[in-house]
């Protein structure tokens, strides 16, 4: 698939999980992709990937890797890199804001009374915030050529209980995000949705699967939510769906694609397992 071939794209906190899957899936439809985060060399101690090893992938799929170290708590880093995409590529077509951190509490179980209170300047500053400043960068450009997708990495956590007070806060802002901005920049061509994967077996969960504490059963690739981008930005209707929040299995359904090994995953969670730290 060349869909997407001299397409330009960014992928934030793109070192792993629903991130790396998603610059995969862009690099094999042919774009080239900028992947940014932290994790730029391995580290001991640490879950595995880095944001050279996932522009690797993407090469070896298809498309043009290129990590660019960023952290997107800090804005100046963030400018310098859409400054970089502006001059070396003149263009920007997808962003997928998928950065976010997460805080080893977020799966306890415990009441957010227990927790500390840098939960949420940790899932608000880097989640909501950072895919407010990088979609204020990327609608920049965008609006220039008169076309792009932002898509936000979001959940069901948005519309129900999910894991922690501060997820859930933040989940809901980043769909209002969406909608609105997508109502300021329809008229510019521009789509913005919100993409709920279900449950992935990132590197993180899948250590918990391989423990026997996480049951797997319906969870989906970390590509998935990634074949869905790929194929929501070759449509040329895809205005028609800015604005909303979409499940990557309904996306699926419309598409005509399957994850990497042919099953479809079962969705959205709408239960979520504590004590997972």
């Amino acid at each position: 698939m060349s869909a997407l071939r001299g397409r330009v794209c960014i992928v934030t906190g793109g070192s792993r999980g629903v991130g790396k899957g998603c610059a995969i899936e862009l690099g094999a439809a042919g774009a080239t992709v900028y992947v940014t985060g932290r994790s730029d060399r391995s580290s001991s101690g640490k879950l595995p990937g880095t944001i050279r090893e996932t522009a690797a992938a993407v090469a070896l799929a298809g498309g043009i890797g290129i990590a660019v170290p960023c952290d997107h708590r800090d804005d100046a880093q963030v400018e310098a890199l859409f400054s970089r995409v502006r001059n070396e590529q003149g263009r920007l077509d997808v962003l997928v804001n998928n950065a976010f951190l997460i805080p080893r509490e977020l799966t306890s179980g415990k009441p957010f009374y227990q927790l500390p209170l840098s939960n949420w300047d940790d899932m608000i500053d880097v989640g909501l915030r950072s895919a407010y400043v990088a979609s204020w960068h990327a609608a920049r450009l965008m609006v220039e050529q008169r076309s792009g997708l932002i898509a936000n990495i979001s959940s069901s956590g948005a519309s129900e209980y999910a894991w922690h007070v501060v997820y859930g806060v933040g989940k809901c802002a980043l769909d209002r995000l969406t909608a609105d901005a997508a109502h300021e920049l329809r008229e510019a061509g521009v789509a913005v949705v919100s993409l709920w994967p279900g449950l992935v077996l990132t590197e993180r969960t899948s250590a918990f699967v391989e423990a026997g504490r996480l049951d797997s059963e319906g969870a989906e690739s970390q590509r998935f939510t990634g074949r869905a981008i790929a194929h929501l930005a070759a449509d040329p209707d895809v205005l028609a769906s800015s604005g909303r929040p979409l499940t990557s299995r309904e996306l699926a359904d419309r598409y005509g694609f399957r994850d990497v090994d042919g099953t479809l995953p079962n969705g959205p969670m709408h239960e979520r397992p504590g004590g997972l730290t």
